[in-house]
C-alpha cells in the first residue's frame, strides 16, 4: 500500500454516478456541472454493457405490465458474484437492494446477508420444488441448465424472487449482476482508488505480493474452512492509494474479522463510494483516454436488465440525485441454530418493520424512528 494519506474533503458527487459506478457506468460523469449528452458517446459506452433478461417473464396467461417512465418508487437489486465458468454454480457473494422513493429525490441501499437462512420458493425451469436454506445458494439453484452446465442470468431470476418474497418487495424495476473482479479493472484503468480502511484485516487469499497464496495439500477438494498457508497481505487502518488487486482483496475478507459477513458488507459500501468519488475526479474526467479505459471496464463488469430501459435512460432518471441524499441502511440480524448447530443468519423481527416502510414508502419516517437501522461509515 502506498503512504497513509490524510482523507480528503468531502466532495458533493452527484448519486446518479454512483449508482452508475455500482452498475458499470456507462454514461458521462459531470464535468464543469455539465451532463455531456453527446449521442455517439452514449451509445459508444451503452453499447458496452451486455443486457439479458434477468428477472422471471410473466406466467403463462398473466398479462405482462407496459414499460413506463422511471418515476419512482422504484427498487433495484444488485448482486456480486466472483467470475466463475459455465460448468460451476454461481454464488451471490453481495446481494445489495436499493430502494428510490417517489420523485426520485432520495435513494436507501441495504445489504441482504449472504448467509441469511430465506424460504426459496419453487421455480420451474430447473424443477427446484423450493428449500429452506441460505440465501446465495437460491442463485445457484436457479441457474442449474443439466450436463453441469449454468447460467448465472437464470439463476439471478431465483434470486430475484428469493428477496421479493423475503422483503414483499412485488418486483424489481432493474437488476444487474456484477463482477467483482471487473472492478479491479475499473480501479486499474482509473489509476488507483484513495480509500480509507477502518479495522486492520489480513488477507485469506493474497500474499503481500498481489500473487495467490498456497494451497493446503490436503484442502486440494476444497473442504477445509482456512486452506491457505504463508505470508498474508495485510491492510492496516488508515486512509491510502491503493491498486485494484488490493482493493478487491480488502472488500473480499471476511474471516478474522468481529462480524464477519457484516464487517464485509460495509467494507464493500465503502469501496463503492471511494471507486465512485475516484471516477469522478480531476484525474479521470479531464482525462479522455483514462475516462475511455474506466468506461470501457465498467461496461465489462455487469450484466444488465431495466425491464425495457437501457443505462442511459436510468442514469439521466436519476440524475438529480445527490451523494448526500443516499442512506446506507443496515439491517438487525445475528446467528441462526437448528439442534444447537449454526445454520447461517437470521433477520431480527425489527427488519419487517423496515421492509413495509418501503413498501408504503415511509422509509424516511422509519430510519428517524430507528437511527440503529443507519449504517455508520
Amino acid at each position: 500500500m502506498a503512504k497513509s494519506e490524510k482523507p480528503k474533503p468531502k466532495r458533493r458527487s452527484p448519486l446518479w454516478a454512483r449508482l452508475c459506478a455500482i452498475l458499470g457506468c456507462v454514461l458521462m460523469v459531470l464535468s464543469g456541472g455539465a451532463l455531456i449528452t453527446s449521442q455517439a458517446l452514449v451509445a459508444r459506452y451503452a453499447g458496452a454493457v451486455k443486457t439479458e433478461n434477468l428477472f422471471e417473464p410473466p406466467a403463462e396467461g398473466e398479462k405482462k405490465e407496459p414499460v413506463s417512465d422511471i418515476k419512482g418508487p422504484v427498487n433495484i437489486l444488485l448482486v456480486g458474484i466472483d467470475p466463475r465458468d459455465e460448468n460451476s454454480a454461481p454464488l451471490s457473494d453481495s446481494i445489495i437492494v436499493v430502494h428510490i422513493p417517489e420523485g426520485l429525490r432520495q435513494a436507501y441501499l441495504f445489504s441482504i446477508p449472504r448467509d441469511l437462512r430465506v424460504e426459496i420458493p419453487p421455480f420451474a425451469k430447473t424443477g427446484f420444488q423450493g428449500a429452506n436454506d441460505r440465501v446465495n445458494a437460491a442463485m445457484s439453484y436457479g441457474s442449474r441448465l443439466g450436463n453441469g452446465k449454468y447460467d448465472a442470468a437464470q439463476g439471478f431470476a431465483l434470486l430475484a424472487k428469493t428477496i421479493a418474497k423475503l422483503t414483499g418487495i412485488k418486483k424489481f424495476d432493474a437488476g444487474a449482476i456484477i463482477n467483482f473482479n471487473g472492478f479491479k479493472e475499473i480501479v486499474d484503468a482509473m489509476g488507483g482508488v484513495t480509500m480509507t480502511i477502518d479495522q486492520n484485516v489480513k488477507s485469506e487469499h493474497l500474499k503481500p505480493n498481489g500473487k495467490p497464496r498456497d494451497r493446503r495439500p490436503e484442502c486440494a477438494d476444497h473442504s477445509c474452512e482456512h486452506p491457505y498457508v504463508g505470508p498474508q497481505a495485510e491492510y492496516k487502518k488508515g486512509t491510502y492509494h491503493l491498486e485494484g488487486w488490493q482493493a478487491l482483496d480488502y472488500v473480499r475478507q471476511r474471516y478474522g474479522l468481529p462480524r464477519v459477513d457484516y464487517d464485509r458488507q460495509r467494507h464493500q459500501q465503502q469501496f463503492i463510494k471511494a471507486m465512485a468519488e475516484q471516477a469522478l475526479s480531476k484525474d479521470v474526467v479531464t482525462n479522455p483516454i483514462k475516462l475511455d479505459q474506466v468506461l470501457r471496464a465498467a461496461g465489462d463488469a455487469l450484466v444488465f436488465d431495466g425491464n425495457g430501459h437501457t443505462v442511459v435512460d436510468w442514469g439521466l432518471a436519476l440524475r438529480n440525485l445527490r451523494s448526500d441524499d443516499m442512506t446506507l441502511v443496515k439491517l438487525p440480524a445475528g446467528a441462526a441454530n437448528g439442534g444447537g448447530t449454526y445454520i447461517g443468519e437470521a433477520l431480527e423481527p425489527a427488519a419487517d418493520d423496515f421492509f413495509a416502510s418501503l413498501r408504503d414508502g415511509t422509509v424516511a419516517s422509519f430510519l428517524v424512528d430507528n437511527p440503529s437501522f443507519l449504517q455508520k461509515l
